[in-house]
C-alpha cells in the first residue's frame, strides 16, 4: 500500500491536476472525490464500503442536526452519531486488544477477531466527528451537498495520515476556491520538501533504529541503545512532519490551504510548548472536542489535572491499541501535569538551554516507550539506555553505525530545526529572481533523487499510517 501509495502521489498526481484543472469549476471537487476513493481503494478496496458509510452517516447526521429546532432532538442525533462513530473506530481498531487484555487477566481463551486495522481510519473518523460536533454547536451549518461533504472526508492528500482538517477550516473553499500559479508554485515546493523529508532523511535513517532494536539485549551498549532511539527521534520527525508537507503541498496545489501540523517542535523549550508544536492538528482537536468540553482550566486546579490526565490517556489510546502507547499518553500527562503544576514557571526563570535540554531528555525518552510494543523488550532496552554490564557504555558498533550515518545524522538534526529556513532566507534576501531559481533547482534535485530512491527503495511505510 505505501509504495504504491507513494507512485501514485508522484506519478499519478500531475494527471489528477491536469484533469482537475481542465474540468470546470462545478466538477472539481466530483473529480477530487473520485481520485481520493479509487487513491484509497488501491490498497484498502474492501474498506471503501466503510469509508462509505462513515461519509452517509456523518452527512446524515449532519443535517438532521441543523434541520431540527428541539435542543433534545440536536443532542439525541449527536449522540447516535458519535456512538455509531466510536463504536466503528472501537471495532476495527480496539476491539482485539480489548479481547486480548481479557484474556490474560481472566485466563480466557476469546478468539480474536479476523479483521485487518483500516489505514487512516482514526484520522478520518475525528474528521467527520469534530463536523458532527461544530454542527451542533452552530458553528457550522449542514452541508446538504454530499459530493462537497465527500470530498472534505476523504481528501486524498491527507486522507491516510493527516494532518486532521476540521471542517470550519475549509468551509468556504470546498464551495469556491482560487487556483493561482502561486499556489501552485508554492504547492509543488512544500510537497518535494515533505518528500524529501521521507524518502532522503526518514527512510534512511531508520536503517540504525532497526538494526539496533532488532539485537538481543546482551549486546546492546548504553551508546548504541541511545543511538537507536535518536535515530527513531529523528525518523519520526521527518516521517510523520514529511507527510504533512506533502499534504499542504498537495493541498495548496488544488486551492485548499490546509493548516500547518508542525512548527519545529524540537526546539521547544517546554513539554508544553513541544505540543503545541507537534502534530498540531491532533493536539487541538483534543483540546476543543475533549479538553475543554470536560472543563479545561475553568473548574480548579485539581479537575484541570484530572482532565489532563484523561485527554492524554485518549491521546495514548489514539496512537494504537497497544500498552506502550497508554503508557507514552500517561508519561506525557505527568510531565505535562508537573509543568503545570511548578516546573513550567521555573523553567521560564532559568536560561533557556535548560529547559531544551529538559524537553530533548523528555521527548526523546519518550519516544523510547512509544516505539517498543514489546513489554520486555522495552524494559531490557531502557536498561541499556543506562548501563549495560555486559556490554559496557560505549562499544565498536556504535562507532561503526556514527562512520556510516553521521553525516544524515547531524543534517537530520539541523534540518529538524528553524536554522536552514533563516539561512535560506537570509542568503537570498529579497531578490526574487535569484530565490525562485534557486527553489526550482533545489525542487528538481530534490525530487529527482526522492523518486531514483522510490524506485530502488524496499517497504517504507509512513508511520502514522497505521493511526
Amino acid at each position: 500500500m505505501v509504495f504504491s501509495s507513494l507512485i501514485f502521489l508522484v506519478i499519478f498526481l500531475p494527471i489528477t491536476l491536469l484533469v482537475y484543472y481542465i474540468a470546470p469549476t462545478k466538477l472539481r471537487n466530483l473529480w477530487l472525490l473520485i481520485v481520493s476513493l479509487i487513491f484509497y481503494s488501491w490498497g484498502e478496496p474492501v474498506y471503501i464500503l466503510l469509508m462509505l458509510f462513515s461519509i452517509l452517516l456523518n452527512y446524515v447526521s449532519g443535517l438532521l442536526i441543523s434541520a431540527s429546532k428541539k435542543d433534545g432532538y440536536r443532542k439525541l442525533f449527536l449522540i447516535i452519531s458519535v456512538v455509531i462513530n466510536v463504536g466503528l473506530l472501537f471495532v476495527f481498531k480496539y476491539a482485539n486488544f480489548t479481547i486480548g487484555t481479557y484474556n490474560v487477566i481472566f485466563g480466557k481463551h476469546v478468539h480474536l477477531l479476523n479483521i485487518a486495522l483500516p489505514i487512516g481510519i482514526s484520522f478520518y473518523t475525528f474528521q467527520a466527528m469534530s463536523y458532527v460536533i461544530d454542527v451542533y454547536r452552530k458553528k457550522v451549518e449542514g452541508n446538504k451537498n454530499i459530493i462537497n461533504f465527500a470530498t472534505y472526508i476523504t481528501m486524498f492528500p491527507q486522507l491516510i495520515a493527516g494532518p486532521i482538517v476540521r471542517y470550519k477550516t475549509v468551509e468556504k473553499q470546498l464551495r469556491d476556491r482560487k487556483c493561482t500559479v502561486d499556489d501552485f508554485y508554492q504547492g509543488i515546493i512544500r510537497f518535494t520538501i515533505g518528500l524529501g523529508k521521507k524518502v532522503l532523511i526518514a527512510n534512511n535513517i531508520a536503517i540504525i533504529f532497526k538494526e539496533i532494536s532488532a539485537m538481543p539485549k546482551e549486546q546492546l551498549s548504553t551508546s548504541l541503545s541511545w543511538l537507536a532511539i535518536l535515530a527513531f527521534t529523528l525518523q519520526i520527525y521527518f516521517d510523520f512532519s514529511g507527510y504533512s508537507d506533502m499534504a499542504i503541498g498537495m493541498g495548496r496545489m488544488l486551492g485548499f490551504h490546509f493548516l500547518e501540523n508542525f512548527d519545529y517542535p524540537y526546539q521547544s523549550k517546554s513539554i508544553t510548548e513541544f505540543w503545541r508544536r507537534w502534530h498540531i492538528s491532533l493536539s487541538s482537536w483534543f483540546k476543543e472536542y475533549v479538553y475543554i468540553p470536560l472543563g479545561g482550566n475553568r473548574k480548579g486546579l485539581p479537575r484541570q489535572i484530572f482532565n489532563i490526565f484523561i485527554v492524554w490517556l485518549l491521546t495514548g489510546f489514539w496512537h494504537g491499541a497497544s500498552w506502550n502507547f497508554v503508557l507514552w499518553g500517561v508519561y506525557y500527562a505527568i510531565l505535562l501535569i508537573i509543568e503545570k503544576l511548578f516546573l513550567r514557571k521555573l523553567l521560564d526563570k532559568l536560561p533557556s538551554i535548560i529547559g531544551r535540554i529538559w524537553t530533548i531528555v523528555a521527548f526523546v525518552s519518550g519516544w523510547a516507550i512509544f516505539v517498543l510494543d514489546d513489554l520486555k523488550h522495552r524494559g531490557d532496552f531502557i536498561k541499556a539506555l543506562f548501563f549495560n554490564a555486559q556490554k559496557g557504555l560505549v562499544d565498536h558498533h556504535t562507532a561503526y553505525l556514527l562512520l556510516s550515518f553521521g553525516a544524515l545524522i547531524v543534517i537530520g538534526i539541523i534540518g529538524s530545526t528553524s536554522a536552514p529556513k533563516k539561512l535560506a532566507n537570509k542568503l537570498l534576501g529579497r531578490n526574487v529572481a535569484v530565490k525562485s531559481i534557486v527553489q526550482m533547482l533545489f525542487v528538481v534535485v530534490i525530487l529527482g533523487l526522492s523518486i531514483a530512491f522510490i524506485v530502488s527503495d524496499t517497504y517504507n511505510p509512513f508511520l502514522y499510517f497505521r493511526f
